[in-house]
């Protein structure tokens, strides 16, 4: 039967293939038969055949794939769908137990707060009960059927067997019924006749180890075993029989408390056999342990005791009879009648409920709440204990400090123990101070550190033993020594020995009172001098402690200026002319400099023009009436202002430093005379670049007036032998070059073993190697650059292929093409098509070399503006201009032919462009005015595409381009006018503008109404709306009429206009008056004296009344402002240029 089934469905599916491909062929072959037969004609001839065979094969090799993807996707549909239900089927059998569960818990939940209140936690122990379920029913009947069992504050809940799985859910929601406790105990109900072999007891461990784990929380575990009676023991007293284990049980444990179990077992069941001789369950339970039942249980127990596992705490062994018959011998009582979960729980049950409450179980897993006290309970004893360690040693270090300087003011005589305790006290001061700098020892902080407070209550103490011992004796010696210096006999050599050291002693005794000079370094070595030695203190003693005490008074007095002394002034001034004279300072820098300068002028004459460009007839080129002076030369340098400086700077300081005179200037850091050379130096190349870039800026170009003098310029320019231009460039290269050191072979290993050794750190750029290598490379540098002389291989140019050389190449192209036009048959319109192509926005030869001129004189600098714009710039704009002008001329014409005259034609003396009944044609103004398409665009963009170019709606000039044409201002304003009023009326592409009115109300005007263009608007007090409009309206009978009806009158005319210029002249009436950028108070004065009000809000700009400002509106008639001569060139040309010839 079974084989019947199977066989018709494993033959689908190859049946089902075969059916369609099959199919597939047949509608293939068919098709391909029909097309061979019509389209082919029935042919035979192999190569009409083949063509079909291949796209049928791909035809039906095609389908055959699309099918097979068909069917693939269906059984992957439909295998989807099925796992889809049988999911769904799996999680919602999930989600029915977990509701159960979370039903399970809520309920005991709600029961517990109903009855103990929300607090019911606290108040109620929860005891888990598993085992076998037979077992569970003989000791708790209904426990399994309600699930939960409640009575004497001890809710009972039922856990089923342990063989069976675990329920997740429920023991994950019982967990959450009380989070920190979960259960108070698990009772685990061992069956009549069952024993605990070592296989139970490791499924019974195991079960109840993944119980914790899912609780996270391990409860103590009690065992009650029940036992049977051959006959009934109904009305026997009931207690609570068993033992309690402690928590790490032995097996000696076991037998000891069992056996203390014995007596008690024995007396009490002889009193109940007494009462009744059936009550035997005592007496046979006690008779049992001690014939072997200790034992035993001490087997069974090992794999549950602290010694095999240490998981599971086992707390105690129960003991009690079945309940098969319900009588009053059960181990429970019988559930309350009427009151489902409730149970009176006999006293069997009282020594595990007594002891559940004073044991506890262990965490399972991470305890958070238990890490989180003891971090909190460490970070609080390491605070403690930080407090008092920091107590401690501030304390201690307060106390010591303290003793120290009470000691040295109560002592004041001088002696070694002094002079050793203030140098302690110093020590104590400068760790305190390195402490508020770098912070204290994390051990005296914790809140507790004073070193602050220390330092500032020691320093005045320390600072009245300081003055004894230090200050006052070294200023002693110093006044000592420069009194000597003083009183020496002139010009002696006393005094000259004495000076020697003189100076250094002064600054010494002027920086103890002069806290901002202090220097600890320099008082201390000096003092060692002037001070070998102190009375009352040992000589080895002073040498080793004085200089850190001098080095610390001179460094600590910026910070205690009470601690300055003042000095001796007839003392000081006496000392510095002293020293004035032995030492011979002048502060003469620029005396030096002046004296310099004209030792050398008279050896050097001036440079001119002439002198710099030998060879050659630079006033053909260029004029000037400067010259540079002499001394500001290469040969001078060389000749006699390098030698005048070194000697200057060996046999002069450059300025006086503040220990020698009565400024407030801080000391020089460069009284060296090397610095005095570097800024003799520095200031005379600074005016050796003045002076020449004065006389290379006052350089001018001579103005070429026609295209035969701009040749004759450019031929001057780019000779070889004759430029003006090379010659002098050659002179400026030499003189560029003054006083530039080369590197030394030595120089470059270092450098090289620098850059080897901190490879990992070399930068991207070298900003060393882009330094200047002569004095003069920061204003000549760029023109050296631009010559090739630069050696600074490494320095980054703003474009390295600007090069004279190559300018001067294309000096020479734009010369021969210039020479081309004035060689030529028509040297006017061979100018005129050059000049086009320019005004076309086409590349030219001429174009090109004037940009590259520009860049060339802008890679000079702002310094180079002038003479870069005289060499490079001018001579081509020169060229420019003279191609350009007459070409602007014929512009112009073209201009006014084409475009202006008939502008002038189709709207002059028309409305809106003067006050006339005559209006202007709409069309022909869109004809004109359109963007791109219309007659000014399109004339704008075909013919000066090159120097003139759009930004947004306003059309720019191009800087690059129109150099050397002057764009008239009146025609720029003018088609920016026209733009802006395109863009108005096409702002949705087609003719029109669309706008909103809305009416104001004018008091005792009870009606308006508003027709524009058929378009009403009716406004009769009503609360104000937005009303759209459209400019000019669809309708045969274009026009604009306004009435208005008052309290005591009827309905008023204010106007009729008709026309499709009605509206605007409607609008031409209002007095307008604007309230942001798009709204506008639109105010009419009625005949009688009222005003009727609308508010226009326009879409963009001014909207309609943009049209307005066309009153008075002149189409200029030239584009370029050229000279009158110019315009006679092309006087001869065509009358009109038609429009359609401008694309």
């Amino acid at each position: 039967m079974d084989k019947d089934k199977k066989h018709p469905d494993s033959i689908t599916v190859a049946s089902t293939t075969f059916i369609a491909a099959a199919a597939m062929t047949l509608a293939v072959l068919l098709g391909g038969i029909i097309y061979w037969f019509f389209a082919t004609e029935a042919s035979t001839e192999w190569s009409q055949i083949l063509p079909i065979l291949i796209i049928c094969g791909i035809v039906w090799a095609m389908a055959f794939c699309v099918a097979a993807l068909v069917f693939a996707g269906w059984q992957l549909w439909v295998r989807n769908q099925i796992k889809r239900a049988s999911k769904e089927g799996i999680k919602q059998t999930q989600r029915d137990k977990q509701a159960g569960q979370m039903t399970l818990t809520g309920r005991i939940s709600r029961a517990m707060r109903d009855r103990y209140s929300f607090f019911w936690r606290s108040k109620v122990r929860l005891l888990l009960v598993i085992g076998d379920q037979a077992a569970i029913n003989l000791l708790l009947p209904g426990l399994e059927e309600n699930q939960w069992l409640e009575g004497q504050r001890t809710v009972l809940i039922y856990g089923g067997s342990l063989s069976a799985e675990i329920n997740a859910e429920k023991y994950a929601s019982l967990r959450k019924l009380r989070r920190g406790r979960p259960l108070d105990g698990i009772v685990r109900v061992i069956g009549q006749g069952l024993s605990l072999d070592p296989g139970q007891s490791d499924d019974d461990l195991r079960g109840l180890e993944r119980i914790g784990e899912l609780l996270r929380y391990q409860p103590p575990v009690w065992l009650w075993q029940l036992c049977a009676s051959g006959w009934s023991q109904s009305g026997r007293t009931e207690q609570a029989v068993g033992v309690a284990f402690p928590l790490r049980a032995a097996p000696d444990d076991i037998a000891h408390q069992l056996e203390n179990l014995l007596p008690e077992l024995s007396s009490r069941g002889m009193s109940q056999v007494v009462e009744n001789n059936g009550h035997d369950f005592l007496l046979r339970l006690a008779q049992h342990l001690k014939n072997g039942g200790i034992s035993l249980w001490g087997q069974q127990l090992a794999p549950w005791l602290y010694a095999s596992q240490q998981r599971i705490p086992l707390r105690g062994l129960a003991f009690s009879l079945e309940n098969r018959e319900g009588a009053g011998e059960s181990a429970a009582a019988p559930l309350v009648a009427g009151r489902k979960n409730t149970l009176a729980l006999p006293a069997t049950w009282q020594a595990i409920i007594d002891d559940c409450g004073r044991v506890r179980g262990r965490r399972v897993g991470f305890a958070w709440e238990r890490m989180l006290a003891w971090g909190l309970m460490g970070v609080i004893g390491i605070w403690g204990a930080g407090l008092l360690i920091s107590f401690a040693l501030n304390w201690q270090q307060i106390s010591t400090v303290a003793s120290k300087a009470r000691d040295l003011v109560e002592h004041p005589a001088v002696s070694d123990a002094q002079l050793t305790s203030l140098h302690s006290l110093r020590n104590d001061a400068g760790s305190l101070q390195n402490h508020l700098l770098h912070g204290s020892p994390w051990y005296q902080r914790f809140g507790l550190d004073h070193s602050q407070q220390l330092l500032g209550a020691m320093l005045p103490w320390y600072g009245v033993v300081n003055n004894r011992l230090i200050r006052d004796p070294a200023n002693a010696a110093l006044a000592g020594k420069l009194g000597a210096l003083v009183n020496s006999a002139p010009n002696s050599d006393q005094r000259a020995q004495l000076a020697k050291p003189g100076y250094d002693q002064l600054k010494a005794w002027l920086m103890m009172a002069r806290p901002d000079k202090a220097d600890g370094a320099f008082y201390a070595q000096t003092m060692k001098a002037v001070q070998p030695e102190l009375n009352g203190v040992s000589k080895g003693l002073w040498q080793s402690l004085s200089p850190d005490l001098w080095a610390f008074y001179i460094s600590e007095l910026p910070h205690q200026p009470q601690w300055k002394i003042t000095p001796n002034a007839a003392l000081v001034n006496q000392s510095r002319q002293v020293l004035l004279q032995q030492i011979g300072r002048r502060n003469a820098e620029s005396t030096l400099y002046e004296n310099m300068l004209k030792s050398v002028r008279r050896n050097f004459a001036d440079v001119s023009l002439e002198d710099m460009t030998p060879g050659t007839d630079a006033r053909r080129l260029f004029s000037t009436d400067e010259s540079v002076p002499g001394m500001f030369t290469r040969e001078a340098w060389e000749g006699g202002v390098k030698q005048a400086i070194d000697k200057a700077a060996n046999t002069r300081r450059d300025e006086i430093d503040w220990v020698l005179s009565d400024s407030r200037k801080a000391v020089s850091a460069d009284l060296a005379p090397e610095a005095l050379r570097a800024r003799l130096t520095q200031r005379y190349f600074t005016d050796f670049a003045g002076s020449w870039l004065n006389f290379l800026n006052s350089l001018r170009l001579n103005p070429a007036n026609n295209i035969a003098d701009v040749t004759d310029q450019l031929t001057l320019m780019s000779d070889v032998r004759q430029s003006p231009l090379i010659a002098l460039m050659n002179t400026l290269a030499r003189q560029g070059q003054a006083g530039q050191k080369s590197e030394g072979l030595s120089d470059s290993i270092i450098k090289s073993a620098k850059d080897l050794i901190n490879s990992k750190d070399k930068p991207v750029i070298d900003q060393s190697a882009l330094g200047p290598q002569g004095p003069l490379d920061e204003s000549f540098g760029p023109l050296l650059q631009l010559m090739g002389k630069n050696k600074n291989n490494d320095a980054i140019s703003a474009d390295s292929s600007l090069s004279l050389q190559t300018y001067l190449t294309r000096i020479t192209r734009v010369r021969l093409r210039l020479q081309q036009i004035a060689s030529a048959s028509d040297p006017q319109e061979m100018m005129q098509t050059l000049a086009q192509t320019v005004f076309q926005g086409k590349s030219v030869d001429l174009t090109d070399t004037q940009q590259y001129g520009s860049l060339v004189a802008a890679s000079l600098g702002e310094e180079w503006s002038g003479f870069g714009n005289t060499l490079f710039v001018q001579p081509l704009n020169q060229a420019w201009e003279t191609v350009l002008q007459p070409s602007a001329a014929s512009l112009n014409q073209r201009w006014n032919r084409a475009v202006v005259a008939n502008w002038n034609t189709a709207f002059n003396g028309r409305f809106p462009f003067a006050a006339s009944k005559s209006d202007a044609s709409l069309p022909m103004l869109a004809e004109f005015i359109r963007k791109d398409t219309g007659r000014i665009d399109r004339f704008l963009v075909t013919e000066l595409n090159g120097v003139l170019h759009k930004e947004g709606s306003r059309w720019v000039p191009d800087n690059a381009h129109s150099q050397g044409l002057t764009f008239n201002p009146a025609f720029l304003k003018a088609v920016n006018q026209l733009s802006q009023l395109s863009d108005v009326l096409f702002t949705d592409g087609g003719q029109g503008i669309g706008f909103e009115l809305q009416a104001r109300p004018v008091p005792q005007v009870v009606e308006t109404q508003l027709t524009i263009d058929g378009q009403k608007l009716h406004y009769f007090n009503q609360m104000a709306d937005w009303q759209s409009f459209r400019w000019p309206g669809e309708t045969y009978k274009p026009g604009t009429l306004l009435t208005w009806t008052t309290t005591g009158s009827g309905a008023r005319l204010f106007g009729d206009y008709v026309g499709t210029w009605g509206f605007i002249r409607w609008l031409e009436q209002s007095k307008r008056q604007r309230l942001d950028s798009s709204h506008w108070m639109m105010n009419f004065t009625a005949p009688d004296g009222r005003t009727l009000q609308w508010v226009l809000r326009t879409q963009l700009g001014n909207g309609p009344l943009e049209l307005l400002s066309l009153r008075n509106f002149t189409l200029p008639a030239q584009i370029f402002s050229v000279e009158p001569g110019a315009l006679g060139q092309f006087a001869d040309e065509g009358d009109v240029i038609p429009m359609d010839g401008v694309n």
